[in-house]
C-alpha cells in the first residue's frame, strides 16, 4: 500500500504556484510505500485535517526568522489532526492505536513521528475535533496572547482587528470583547464577512477595506481613536490604523498577509505617529508563550463552553492534493474562519475510546 506526500519543489519569487503537474510548481506530489514495520520509538499516524496558516509563505523563503525555512525536497511543513494507527513498542505505555493527536506531520497522508512530534488531545464539552487546530489550538492561542499579553487589552479600550474574519482575527476580536473593550471594530474583505463579524461575533462595527471610502468608514468607527490594534495584514491597513492611533496605543503585530507574496514588502508611511502618540508596536510569535499554553487553553475552553467565544471553520474537501490551491486561496481571503484541508474524513477513522 502507498500514500501521498506533498514536497517543496521550487522557491516562489512572489506568489505561490499551486500546480502539482508542472515542473515550475512550488510543490510536487510524491507517492511512497506505507511502512510495514514501525520502529520501536515511533508512531504511525494517519492525517485527517491539515492546518493552513498565513505564515507558511514565510516558511518557504524567510532567511532570518523564528523558524528555519522548509528545505527543498522536504515534506511541506504543517500541523494536522491525526489518528495513531500503530504504536512502536517503546511507546506503548503512553499511546494506543486509535488515539487522536495534533501532529507536526507536514503535508502527508501518513507519517512516522516521534512522541515529541505529537500532542494528545481530548475534546471538551461543547467542542469538536477541529477545535484543536482552531479556537483551542495555535490559532486561538495566538489571538489570546496577542490580546492579553502584547495588546494588554483593558476595560474601555477601542480595539481594531485587521483580517478580522480570518482564523486568528475572529478569535482576537471576541477576546477583546471578553476583556472589556468598549468598542471592537474589524476590517475584512467583503460585505458578507463584515456582516458575519457584527451579526454573529458581536463586533460593534466592521469595515470592508475593498470599499472606496474604507478609510472614511474607519475614521467614523473610531471616534475616540484606537487603543489596541491587532494586525494580521500590514500594508495600507496598518498605515491607516497608525494614523488613528490614540496616545499610548499598543499595536500588536501578528502577521502581514498583504505583504507575504511580494518581493518588495512595504512598511508604514505613517510611522511618525509612533513618536507623536507614543505608540508601542510589538511583533510576537505564539511559541514565546509555550509555558502558558495549558492555562490559556483552559480559559479558551471555558469561554467556548459558556458561549462567550464562537468559532468558524472553512474546510476544503477533496484530499491532500487540494492543499496547494487552498493555500493560494487563503492569501486571496476566500475563507471565513480557520482554513483546513480534509485529507481523510473522520468517518474513515479507526474506532477509538479517546474523546472525539
Amino acid at each position: 500500500m502507498s500514500y501521498k506526500q506533498i514536497l517543496y519543489n521550487t522557491p516562489p519569487t512572489d506568489a505561490i504556484n499551486p500546480s502539482l503537474t508542472t515542473t515550475d510548481g512550488t510543490f510536487r506530489l510524491s507517492t511512497i510505500p506505507k511502512p510495514s514495520n514501525v520502529p520501536a520509538d515511533k508512531l504511525l499516524v494517519r492525517v485527517h485535517y491539515l492546518s493552513l496558516d498565513p505564515a507558511m509563505r514565510q516558511w518557504l523563503t524567510a532567511k532570518r526568522s523564528y523558524i528555519a525555512p522548509v528545505e527543498l525536497g522536504a515534506i511541506m511543513r504543517g500541523q494536522s489532526i491525526a489518528q495513531i494507527i500503530t504504536v512502536g513498542s517503546e511507546l506503548s505505555s503512553k499511546f494506543k492505536s486509535g488515539d487522536w493527536v495534533v501532529a507536526y506531520s507536514g503535508w502527508t497522508e501518513y507519517a512516522l513521528l516521534s512522541a515529541k512530534e505529537v500532542e494528545p488531545f481530548s475534546v471538551p464539552a461543547g467542542g469538536r475535533p477541529t477545535d484543536a487546530m482552531s479556537v483551542l489550538g495555535m490559532t486561538g492561542l495566538t489571538a489570546y496572547f496577542g490580546m492579553t499579553e502584547v495588546g494588554k487589552t483593558k476595560v474601555g479600550d477601542t480595539v481594531v482587528v485587521s483580517g478580522a474574519a480570518g482564523a486568528t482575527g475572529s478569535v482576537a476580536g471576541q477576546i477583546a470583547r471578553i476583556q472589556g473593550a468598549k468598542r471592537v471594530i474589524g476590517l475584512a474583505g467583503s460585505k458578507d464577512k463584515c456582516e458575519f463579524l457584527v451579526k454573529e461575533l458581536g463586533f460593534d462595527a466592521a469595515v470592508n477595506y475593498k470599499d472606496a471610502d474604507w478609510k472614511k468608514q474607519l475614521k467614523e468607527a473610531t471616534p475616540e481613536y484606537i487603543d489596541v490594534f491587532f494586525d494580521n495584514t500590514g500594508g495600507e491597513i496598518l498605515d491607516a490604523c497608525l494614523a488613528r492611533a490614540n496616545r499610548d496605543a499598543r499595536f500588536v503585530i501578528c502577521g502581514a498577509i498583504s505583504q507575504y507574496n511580494t518581493s518588495k514588502p512595504k512598511g508604514p508611511a505613517s510611522f511618525m505617529t509612533v513618536i507623536s502618540q507614543r505608540v508601542t508596536m510589538k511583533g510576537f510569535i505564539v511559541f514565546d508563550y509555550a509555558k502558558q499554553y495549558a492555562s490559556a487553553v483552559q480559559e479558551l475552553g471555558s469561554w467556548l463552553a459558556q458561549g462567550k467565544l464562537k468559532r468558524k471553520e472553512h474546510i476544503v474537501p477533496g484530499g491532500i492534493e487540494g492543499a496547494p490551491q487552498a493555500l493560494v486561496d487563503l492569501y486571496k481571503g476566500v475563507n471565513t474562519g480557520k482554513m483546513m484541508v480534509e485529507v481523510a474524513p473522520v468517518s474513515e477513522a479507526l474506532p477509538s475510546k479517546s474523546k472525539l
